[in-house]
């Protein structure tokens, strides 16, 4: 795996305007919980068969930014983020998605994985995270990528249809709509376990405007994999009323729009996963908003047993 794996490429991210306010959130504390019992978990699960089956076992973070829970990360790279930023300052318990995944990970009291991948692709959040796990890097081969995650998942995918015996866990956490769905289509058939942080409230439901112009078209086909008729009929609502100069034609957005993506984006894990879970994790922020839904999707019929035992308990 380390030698069909192993480029590296520099690419810098952008920046955003808003400054963000210090730390908080519940929400990012729900998230890191509840990922890191999922880990132990499965980490518990594949130790018992990887000798018997001769597994190598990969973790892949795909956002791993430098690992600061105190960063105040300000990453944009697009337009259409700087733009959603200057549009909706937000403040950071919004905005930041949690960095500090990496060093739970490695510090999981058991046999942990052959390979760690950690992909950024701001190239300072990379040496910083590099800087700050160098104390693991005695036991544990770990590796950076200062890259797209796009690119990172489509190699990790051709390395497991290559080689049958690769496992991943996959952690896809970005702020944004920075996966394509095409990445996620990569991982199909492969012996992968991936838990992705949806942006339902926080960036998608924003691009679907109330007027139905779907300005942003291109970027929502390409988060979904749906074409831009079907989003239209999926989130719009035509109706007829009765005005002043009779009855006329007028369209609408859907009701609960947030909640809408959500099923949206779990079915289309279906098409890809035996096993996804039904109800995701709900993040909220501080004004009690769902921002993102965590979801986790798999071939393994108990890995999302376990990960939906893990979220109801989170959810109450």
């Amino acid at each position: 795996m380390s030698e069909t794996y192993n480029y590296m490429e520099e690419e810098q991210g952008g920046l955003m305007a808003c400054e963000p306010s210090p730390w908080g959130g519940q929400w990012t504390e729900e998230k890191l919980d509840a990922f890191e019992k999922y880990v132990n978990a499965y980490l518990t699960i594949m130790n018992s068969f990887r000798e018997k089956n001769k597994w190598k076992l990969i973790y892949f973070d795909g956002f791993a930014g430098s690992g600061s829970r105190n960063e105040a990360k300000k990453e944009a790279n697009s337009e259409l983020l700087q733009e959603l930023f200057r549009d909706y300052c937000l403040d950071e318990a919004e905005l930041e998605t949690y960095k500090g995944a990496a060093e739970r990970v490695l510090s999981i009291p058991q046999k942990g994985f052959d390979f760690y991948y950690f992909v950024d692709k701001d190239k300072e959040s990379s040496l910083k995270l590099h800087e700050l796990l160098a104390p693991f890097e005695n036991d544990k081969t770990l590796v950076y990528r200062n890259s797209d995650a796009n690119k990172q998942i489509e190699m990790l995918a051709n390395a497991m249809h290559n080689d049958n015996s690769l496992a991943a866990l996959v952690l896809l956490d970005p702020f944004g709509m920075q996966v394509d769905w095409k990445s996620i289509e990569l991982l199909k058939g492969t012996r992968t376990d991936l838990w992705i942080l949806i942006p339902t409230g926080v960036i998608v439901n924003r691009l679907l405007d109330r007027k139905c112009e779907l300005t942003h078209a291109e970027k929502l086909t390409s988060f979904f994999g749906k074409d831009e008729e079907f989003l239209r009929d999926y989130f719009y609502k035509k109706k007829k009323v009765d005005t002043l100069f009779g009855e006329t034609e007028i369209t609408e957005k859907v009701q609960k729009p947030i909640e809408k993506i959500a099923e949206l984006y779990i079915e289309q894990l279906k098409t890809n996963f035996d096993y996804v879970t039904e109800k995701p994790l709900v993040l909220y922020n501080t004004r009690n908003t769902p921002i993102f839904h965590f979801a986790c999707a798999s071939n393994n019929e108990t890995a999302i047993k376990i990960a939906s035992q893990i979220i109801k308990k989170k959810q109450g």
